[in-house]
């Protein structure tokens, strides 16, 4: 079985104390710091970008995860690594060639990630699973925080898994979007690995909320 991992998402932190959430999220466990980048074109909001990255990257030794939800995403993508991404996640929707992007993020020394959004087939995603380290299926409409878990993304969760051990493939199933304590047990029975919460690690007792959710693992 894959190793599961929480990857908190600090669009839901707050941002006049990062540096101490983030000391938080490290210390009670968490081994991903997922980073959601937005370009109000690709999904409706603005969010952050390079200068958030550069800042924070000093704060721990977390992976860190960056999803990025923009158009022409191979513009930005070599900058990112240079100051800190560890795992670059892009969107099959904003692709044109995807293998060749995915093989573009691995030949800067990085874990490359493919994104569906929930209205996207997941079979979309099979012909590129060779190319992939990890494809993260968005149990949301990206774009806002704070949104309930689509429930129908579980049996593409299911598929996706399926599809995975019937080529005996070593590629991570990452979900974001509605994660918290009633729906994570969920995603983790559906295959998922890698589980992406904002709110569900946030909203009160930042290292307690890492605790019970990892607890499920």
């Amino acid at each position: 079985m894959r190793e599961r991992i929480l990857a908190p998402s600090i669009l839901a932190a707050d941002f006049t104390i990062l540096g101490e959430q983030i000391e938080q999220i490290d210390k009670a466990g968490a081994k991903y710091l997922h980073f959601d980048v937005m370009d109000g074109k690709f999904v409706p909001c603005i969010s952050f970008g390079f200068p958030v990255l550069e800042t924070i990257r000093k704060a721990s030794k977390l992976v860190y995860d960056v999803h990025l939800m923009i158009e022409e995403p191979g513009r930005y993508i070599p900058e990112f690594v240079r100051l800190g991404a560890d795992l670059v996640c892009v969107h099959l929707e904003t692709l044109k060639n995807p293998a060749e992007e995915l093989q573009s993020i691995k030949s800067l020394g990085v874990k490359a990630g493919l994104a569906i959004n929930p209205e996207t087939p997941v079979e979309s995603v099979y012909p590129y699973l060779e190319y992939a380290d990890m494809v993260l299926i968005m149990t949301v409409h990206p774009g806002f925080g704070g949104q309930k878990y689509i429930d129908d993304c579980t049996a593409k969760i299911k598929s996706l898994h399926e599809e995975i051990e019937r080529r005996g493939l070593n590629v991570d199933i990452e979900v974001d979007g509605g994660i918290n304590e009633e729906t994570i047990q969920t995603v983790l029975d559906a295959g998922a690995n890698v589980i992406v919460a904002g709110s569900a690690v946030f909203n009160g007792d930042i290292e307690a909320n890492v605790k019970k959710l990892m607890e499920k693992f």
